[in-house]
């Protein structure tokens, strides 16, 4: 069994997903301790707790101790089962992206397409929109060689949650090809989506739209955003999402969530600079997007090669578990990042 401290590092979150989608992928037994210790409330919460769960059900494994406000537990995986269709709920606003996030290493190796249906929160702080997922995570796993598509259904914000998404996953045929991405070009284009539910009266999709124009503008870039008022959600609600098009074919994003108190205007200019900073750093990958591809990237055979904005915490968090489930070689030389995968493949059924 595998000791994991969930406190190096970020000790976030993150750390509980990918070690679990690792340990299902590997076959290896997992035990974690100090789960989330860095944040406000320690523990496990329902969205990693109906991660672990979502992740047993598809590898038929056991688990110990993985429910809401543990501080360690233990994953034991099983054998892939054969089921091509699962529902999962947060039953809460807990992050739906994140659970998927962990899913996805997953059914990269799966025998057959899977669909899912998640529901719970779409757009909250301190986890991936949906709109960063569909727009900027899963082109990237495309060009690896991994097709998953997603249908936004219902949005679901802070705190009640019970949005509703669709996922198709088509898992790859043999391994993962690794991704290159090593010259950012110009900026080509910026686009973006301005949402919010049952306030249209406030006129805040436009609000957030023409605040994060303005800081673009004053950058030397014209901005298209769509604005989007929509009732289907069962609150008020908000998100925007702003991305940038390279002339590489790179694209990076940028997002915010809204809350009670938080003005439109602050979340467009918000999610404008910290477009804005990651561009002036010669990425070819944004500040989230850098994380999340280190596990598929690691899995997969032959070298990656992107820029990154910086060496986060996050970064750290899964360059250490590449290395400790699958002896993958990660490392930085400045703003690149090398991912030396293992060319991982399916275990036998």
């Amino acid at each position: 069994m595998l000791e994991i401290d969930g406190s190096r590092y970020s000790g976030s979150g993150s750390i509980v997903r990918q070690a679990v989608a690792f340990a299902a992928l590997t076959g290896t037994a997992v035990h974690v301790f100090n789960v989330r210790v860095k944040r406000p409330k320690p523990g496990l919460r329902r969205q990693h707790a109906q991660t672990i769960e979502a992740v047993r059900q598809l590898v038929k494994g056991s688990t110990a101790g993985a429910v809401a406000g543990a501080g360690e537990f233990v994953f034991c995986p099983g054998t892939p089962t054969s089921g091509r269709n699962f529902s999962w709920d947060i039953g809460s606003a807990g992050s739906t992206t994140v659970l998927a996030l962990a899913l996805l290493p997953v059914l990269a190796f799966r025998s057959a397409p899977v669909s899912i249906d998640l529901r719970g929160g779409l757009f909250q702080d301190f986890a991936p929109s949906f709109y960063h997922l569909q727009y900027v995570l899963l082109p990237l796993l495309q060009r690896m060689g991994f097709e998953a598509r997603v249908r936004m259904e219902r949005p679901g914000y802070v705190p009640s949650g019970q949005g509703l998404w669709h996922l198709v996953a088509t898992p790859t045929p043999n391994t993962l090809r690794p991704l290159v991405l090593t010259s950012p070009g110009t900026v080509a284009k910026i686009w973006g989506i301005a949402l919010s539910s049952r306030l249209k009266g406030q006129s805040v999709s436009d609000r957030m739209a023409q605040s994060a124009k303005r800081v673009i503008k004053a950058a030397g870039y014209d901005a298209h955003i769509q604005v989007l008022y929509e009732e289907s959600a069962l609150q008020p609600g908000a998100g925007l999402a702003v991305f940038a098009e390279l002339s590489s074919g790179a694209r990076l994003g940028s997002d915010r969530a809204g809350a009670p108190r938080r003005r439109s205007e602050t979340i467009g200019e918000d999610v404008a600079h910290r477009l804005l900073e990651d561009l002036e750093t010669g990425a070819t990958l944004d500040r989230y997007a850098s994380d999340q591809i280190i596990p598929m990237a690691a899995l997969a055979a032959g070298e990656s090669r992107f820029r990154i904005p910086r060496v986060s915490e996050h970064v750290e968090s899964s360059a250490w578990l590449s290395r400790e489930f699958l002896g993958a070689d990660v490392r930085a030389d400045g703003h690149e990042l090398i991912v030396t995968g293992v060319g991982f493949r399916a275990r036998a059924t």
